[in-house]
């Protein structure tokens, strides 16, 4: 089984320079979400959005989400299924509970859904990354289910980063499809 990619930016989008663009670009076996509204997002609107994608797959595919849409995942999963979902790939989720680390216009996403994933999951996480803490993620990680990755100091693993086709997280990935198989 070689699944394909859901691809699931969060708030703002990934720009050009985001490691979930370089991979959408390479893996030609991938799909990205668009959202309507990337700045002002409404959990309901990308709930159903991703519903919409999801309901259109028909093989095997592991979700791939950074930041928001880390939550974005968990709550699509609270109460929506399909059996091609056999994975997801949960890349510096953000604290959407904490005003301190996420901003207001995210605060729809929360309460952060916690319980255990109906599939695999694996949560990568740095260690300075200003929209959650590092215990935080480890404690999702834990009430998920999911194994857990620390890639040491890598920010928000977003475009600031600079981490281009991000050859540890494709090396992860390759690893969590290996593991599901």
């Amino acid at each position: 089984m070689e699944p394909n990619l859901l691809i699931l930016p969060g708030l703002g989008n990934s720009g050009d320079k985001h490691w979930q663009t370089f991979w959408h670009e390479k893996f030609k076996t991938s799909k990205r979400i668009v959202q309507d509204n990337w700045d002002e997002p409404v959990r309901e609107e990308w709930l159903k959005r991703l519903d919409e994608e999801i309901s259109k797959l028909d093989s095997p595919t592991i979700l791939v989400a950074h930041s928001l849409a880390v939550s974005l995942v968990l709550h699509w999963a609270e109460s929506n299924t399909n059996k091609n979902i056999v994975g997801a790939f949960l890349v510096a989720p953000a604290d959407v509970d904490s005003p301190e680390h996420t901003p207001e216009s995210v605060r729809n996403f929360a309460p952060m859904p916690i319980y255990k994933l109906p599939f695999p999951s694996v949560v990568v996480a740095s260690e300075n990354d200003p929209y959650a803490t590092f215990e935080r993620k480890q404690y999702f990680a834990t009430q998920w289910g999911s194994d857990f990755v620390n890639v040491g100091q890598q920010g928000h693993i977003n475009s600031d980063s600079d981490l281009k086709y991000w050859e540890e997280g494709q090396l992860i990935l390759e690893q969590f499809i290996a593991k599901i198989k």
